[in-house]
């Protein structure tokens, strides 16, 4: 919420803190000061009645009382129901100008307006006093607290515990985050599947045209069952959480503690206390699990917390967290299995939840039902980035929707938001620079750097002794060179056993690569510290998002200077799209050699005398036309109608007319070439079909009219009469054959139709009378301009002379 400085001049840093990160929803329990003008100070106030007149002393105070509510009612009595009036509920205001207010921060902001309040402080979030009463009724069940001394030491210290655990385990503040957000604000609910039938039911095959089609490793929801993780915490008192690094293991542990502390209005259905235990903790040979959670409540003052805890556990009021199995020092990780199973079988009443990494984990907890967390959905990732973008700011500007609607665009970084955290990296991203397209390698390299280096060093984990000589330039090297040869022979997956050869080879080509490392604990640590290569069947590995191994092989191929192979070997494969478009952001100084390369292979696919024709006459119909448009657009258009012509006559379909729109698009004259392809299938679809009805023939004639109107306005063509040519049309509308007509009347009416459009655009039948090859040839034409469109775009740097020239020949038949 925005905080103007008439608000923080009445406010304490608590306060405007909580404000300033309100969405305005939030309840909150704030004292506030009054000004009552015509109230004296305490001092200075004389009744006009003595104790004599009073038949004892007590009588003479309870007057005294009277008098003082009388006055402050009579000085803040309008002030008060102004704070009434704007839905706020009132305590206390009968003896001195001080109040409590109960209300939304909206609320609470808008009563700082008022000029009777004088100053403002934050006592507490509601939700504190609630979880306090909450904790110190479960904690009944097992202590005598019906003295009344023990009463309000029991609800303190109870709340001061929902207090520290909210302060440490409520709020986030990951990747450089300028202030913390309340853990509620941005949670979406994660969906778990059972981590067995992820691991058996799914083939290498499923897996790679998944990724290959969807551009994803989110296969689980099309093969597994997915239910939402708080359903299933509530379902098995013994979980295992699994999942990828930074995939929203402690951010669900966290929120399932959360959730506890609400009773019946949370979503955890057993009354229970949660404790959160870090077990990154357990880096000692002797581990006390029971010690840990004396420890938790000796922090807040419980009496005898000792006896206590004791207590709870052997109630089963407990629900213990553990947090980061794959944390745990190896030397200690065997230690703190025994030490966590025996002290679950013998606190059994209990629930327990432990996270884990995948990678780490080797089925060693008996009992515990093992789940994994999906990746996010679209919808989920949505509804993250509505969460996200919450403030007052973010909600006028639309921020959350721009975002949401930005990304929808661009597949590669939506397909870095499938976890939590790099979804978090997204947000912060955009919240900075409002866009993903521009310079999109920036993008994934800070991706890659977090999952490399920086969300361990974050999170204050011991890394692995093998990254002491192994260091991140050498990983990202060799990572790039497995990326790379991966892309080379279209392979998505590598064998357990194939990624140790490679990395053994690589480690021994480097002079600079410390001889003591060893290929097998590197892939291990690789899998388990970073997850950027993962097992995701049995024997199986892959890289954890597609876009980390197309950015990878981008940098191979920029570091090793392949790019003349690149060009001559994969222009026209669509799946090296984004490699190209990543190449061009990461060239220096400029990518223009990658753009005259990629110009002169494209030339080579006019290579037959039709072709060649078409891109003649395109040029000769469009050059020096008065429309106010590129001479390249006015050919993309032109184009676009030449072929949707030769896709009728040859009984053909080809998606040039989208590659025009999208070159047409890209300088930029998107509605015009539209225009063209808005008519264009409906046309050919029509023509083509000898059995067409009538309906479909007056729909396409009429989109074809109003194209042609609308390219006449756009004066794009030299010398046609798209007057003559709408006039034809609409004569053909009139006798268009009725359904009973024979097939040979249809075909008929089809030829005129053609005839008639080959005629107002210049065109004959030989000249558009392609074979599939020709298509083909010419689909693979305008991908390759498209691409160079796109990698200019995508580029830090082109030089002006190189892209007008290159625009200047884009489209045309040149000599050599």
């Amino acid at each position: 919420m925005k905080l103007e400085p008439k608000h923080l001049e009445k406010i304490d840093e608590l306060l405007e803190q909580e404000l300033k990160e309100a969405r305005g929803d939030e309840e909150l329990l704030v004292i506030l000061r009054l000004e009552g003008k015509d109230v004296q100070s305490e001092n200075n106030f004389v009744p006009n009645f003595k104790p004599a007149d009073f038949p004892n002393r007590q009588a003479y105070r309870q007057a005294l009382i009277e008098l003082q509510k009388k006055r402050v009612k009579k000085a803040v009595g309008e002030t008060i129901k102004e704070l009434e009036r704007l839905g706020l509920t009132i305590t206390g205001g009968e003896m001195s100008e001080t109040v409590i207010v109960r209300g939304e921060a909206r609320q609470i902001l808008s009563s700082l307006e008022l000029a009777a309040v004088r100053r403002a402080t934050l006592d507490r979030a509601i939700a504190i006093n609630d979880a306090g009463k909450y904790l110190a009724t479960i904690l009944s069940q097992v202590i005598d607290t019906s003295s009344p001394q023990i009463q309000p030491k029991i609800l303190k210290s109870a709340s001061q515990y929902y207090q520290n655990y909210y302060k440490r385990y409520g709020r986030l503040k990951v990747l450089g985050m300028k202030q913390s957000v309340p853990l509620d604000y941005i949670y979406t609910a994660v969906q778990v599947l059972s981590h067995w039938e992820l691991s058996n039911s799914v083939s290498i095959q499923d897996l790679e045209e998944s990724l290959k089609t969807a551009k994803s490793g989110i296969f689980s929801s099309q093969k597994t069952e997915t239910k939402e993780g708080i359903k299933v915490a509530n379902t098995f008192p013994y979980l295992m959480v699994l999942g990828a690094p930074g995939g929203g293991k402690s951010t669900f542990l966290r929120k399932i503690g959360l959730e506890a502390f609400k009773g019946k209005q949370g979503k955890f259905e057993y009354e229970c206390i949660p404790v959160f235990l870090e077990l990154k903790r357990f880096r000692f040979d002797e581990i006390n699990i029971e010690q840990l959670v004396v420890q938790e409540f000796n922090c807040c003052d419980f009496v005898d917390s000792q006896v206590l805890t004791k207590k709870l556990l052997e109630a089963g009021k407990l629900l213990i967290l553990f947090d980061g199995l794959d944390e745990v020092p190896t030397k200690n990780l065997n230690a703190a299995v025994a030490k966590i199973q025996a002290f679950v079988h013998q606190y059994q009443k209990n629930r327990f939840i432990v996270s884990c990494r995948t990678a780490a984990y080797n089925q060693k907890f008996i009992k515990f039902e093992n789940v994994e967390i999906s990746e996010f959905t679209d919808k989920q990732i949505k509804q993250f980035i509505y969460n996200w973008f919450q403030s007052e700011e973010d909600i006028q500007a639309d921020t959350a929707r721009q975002c949401w609607e930005l990304l929808q665009e661009n597949e590669a970084a939506k397909e870095l938001a499938r976890t939590p955290l790099l979804l978090t990296f997204i947000c912060l991203y955009y919240d900075e620079y409002q866009s993903f397209t521009n310079n999109r390698s920036e993008l994934y390299k800070k991706a890659l750097d977090i999952l490399l280096d920086k969300w361990l060093a974050e999170k204050r984990v011991t890394r692995d002794p093998i990254f002491k000589d192994f260091t991140i330039a050498i990983e990202e090297s060799l990572l790039a060179e497995i990326a790379y040869r991966g892309f080379q022979q279209d392979r998505l997956f590598f064998t357990r056993d194939e990624l140790i050869q490679q990395i053994e080879t690589n480690l021994k080509a480097n002079v600079n690569t410390p001889e003591n490392l060893d290929s097998k604990a590197v892939l291990k640590a690789i899998q388990v510290e970073q997850g950027i290569l993962v097992e995701r069947v049995r024997d199986a590995y892959a890289f954890s998002h597609l876009t980390l191994q197309e950015y990878l092989t981008a940098k191979y191929i920029c570091d090793w200077q392949l790019i003349d192979e690149l060009v001559s070997r994969h222009l026209i494969d669509t799946s090296w799209k984004e490699v190209f478009l990543l190449i061009s952001g990461l060239l220096r100084p400029n990518a223009d050699k990658l753009l005259l390369q990629m110009e002169k292979e494209a030339q080579k696919y006019i290579n037959t005398p039709k072709l060649k024709a078409l891109l003649e006459w395109a040029e000769r119909e469009t050059s020096g036309s008065p429309g106010d448009m590129k001479p390249v657009g006015k050919r993309a258009i032109a184009n676009a109608n030449a072929i949707a012509i030769a896709n009728a006559n040859t009984k053909a379909y080809a998606y040039v007319n989208a590659i025009a729109y999208a070159i047409a698009n890209a300088n930029p004259i998107a509605y015009a070439i539209a225009i063209a392809v808005a008519y264009a299938y409906a046309v050919a679809y029509a023509v083509a079909n000898a059995n067409a009805n009538t309906n479909t023939y007056a729909i396409a004639i009429t989109k074809a009219i109003k194209a042609i109107r609308e390219l006449e306005k756009l004066q794009i063509f030299n010398n046609l009469n798209l007057t003559n040519l709408i006039g034809q049309l609409q004569d053909l509308k009139i006798v268009i054959p009725d359904d009973n007509q024979s097939q040979s009347v249809k075909r008929k009416f089809a030829d005129e139709l053609l005839q008639t459009l080959l005629n107002g655009f210049n065109l004959n039948l030989e000249m558009v009378g392609l074979s599939k090859e020709e298509l083909k040839t010419w689909n693979n034409y305008f991908y390759a301009n498209y691409l160079i469109l796109q990698c200019k775009q995508a580029a830090v740097l082109v030089s002006q002379k190189t892209w007008a020239e290159i625009e200047d020949r884009m489209l045309r038949v040149m000599d050599n």
